[in-house]
C-alpha cells in the first residue's frame, strides 16, 4: 500500500527538459512498449477544476482545483465528509454539470465546455449514474425505469425490453417489473437504478453512497454487485464510506473542503 500526501507545485524548466528528453527517447522505444504506454493513458482526465455554488449572497466552492486522472478499469473511491464537495466533483466528472473553470477529458472527448445537447447525448452512452436516493422516474415501472435511457439512446423497442428483463433477473427483480417505484423497497429501489445505469453498457459507472440508508441484507447485495462489475473490468467512481466497497478500491482518494488532500493506492491500475 502506498499513501501519497498531494502537494501542489510549479513545473521548473528543468521538470521541461526532461520530459522533453523522454520523448524524444520513445522514438526509439519498441512498438510494443508504445501500444503498452496507450493503455495507460487516462479514460478520464480532470484539470483545475473548479465548481462554485450561489447560495443567497454567498459564493460556496464546492470543487477547489482539482487534477485527476482515473484509468480505464480503475476502481476508485472517494471518501470524505458531508459538505466536502464528492457529490459536486462526481456530477462534473460523469457530466451531470459543467465547471466554473478547468477541463475534463473522458475517453478522449472535452466535456467541460460542451453544449447542453451534446453533453446529454454523451451522458447517455458513457456514463452510468447510481444516485444515493435512487432518483426513479415516479410514473414508470422498473422496467421502464431500465428502458428510459435506452428509449433516449434510440435502441429498438424490443432490445429495450429485452434488455432491461435480463438487467430485472441479475439483480433478482424478474417478478417487480411491472411495479412502480413507491411499491418496491428501498433496496428494490436501487436494484433498479443500478440497472439502469448498465443499461447502455457505459464504460463509466459512477455512483454516490449506493450502500447508504439500505439494510443489511441489502447493502451486501449491491456490495457483491460493484465486485462483479469490478471483475467486468469497469471504470468505477464510487463516493462511499461502506467498508467492504472501500476494501475493493484500486485507489482511495480523501476528499475535504473541495480538494484531495491524499491518495491512497492499493493496486497501480496503470502500471
Amino acid at each position: 500500500m502506498i499513501i501519497i500526501n498531494i502537494v501542489l507545485e510549479k513545473e521548473n524548466s528543468s521538470d521541461n527538459k526532461t520530459r522533453k528528453s523522454s520523448l524524444e527517447d520513445n522514438k526509439d522505444r519498441s512498438e510494443n512498449d508504445l501500444l503498452k504506454d496507450l493503455t495507460k493513458k487516462p479514460a478520464v482526465y480532470c484539470k483545475d477544476l473548479v465548481k462554485d455554488f450561489e447560495i443567497g449572497d454567498y459564493i460556496v466552492r464546492a470543487v477547489d482545483n482539482v487534477s485527476l486522472s482515473i484509468y480505464n478499469g480503475e476502481f476508485l473511491v472517494i471518501k470524505g465528509p458531508s459538505g466536502a464537495g464528492k457529490t459536486s466533483l462526481l456530477n462534473l466528472i460523469g457530466g451531470l454539470d459543467t465547471p466554473n473553470s478547468g477541463i475534463i477529458y473522458s475517453f478522449g472527448v472535452k466535456i467541460s465546455d460542451m453544449e447542453q445537447e451534446s453533453l446529454t447525448t454523451w451522458r447517455l452512452l458513457n456514463s452510468g449514474f447510481v444516485f444515493q436516493n435512487y432518483n426513479l422516474i415516479s410514473t414508470l415501472t422498473a422496467e421502464e425505469n431500465i428502458m428510459f435511457p435506452m428509449n433516449l439512446s434510440g435502441v429498438d423497442f424490443k432490445d429495450q425490453r429485452k434488455h432491461a428483463m435480463k438487467l430485472l433477473a441479475n439483480m433478482g427483480l424478474s417478478d417487480r417489473r411491472e411495479h412502480l417505484p413507491f411499491q418496491l423497497s428501498a433496496g428494490e429501489q436501487q436494484r433498479v437504478a443500478i440497472a439502469r445505469a448498465l443499461a447502455n453498457d457505459p464504460p463509466l459507472i459512477i455512483a454516490d453512497e449506493p450502500t447508504a440508508n439500505l439494510d443489511k441484507k441489502t447493502s451486501q447485495f449491491i456490495r457483491d454487485l460493484f465486485k462483479e462489475l469490478k471483475n467486468n473490468i469497469r471504470t468505477i467512481i464510487i463516493a462511499t464510506h461502506d467498508d467492504y466497497i472501500i476494501s475493493l478500491a484500486d485507489r482511495i482518494i480523501s476528499f475535504e473542503d473541495g480538494r484531495i488532500i491524499q491518495e491512497e493506492i492499493i493496486n497501480d491500475i496503470k502500471n
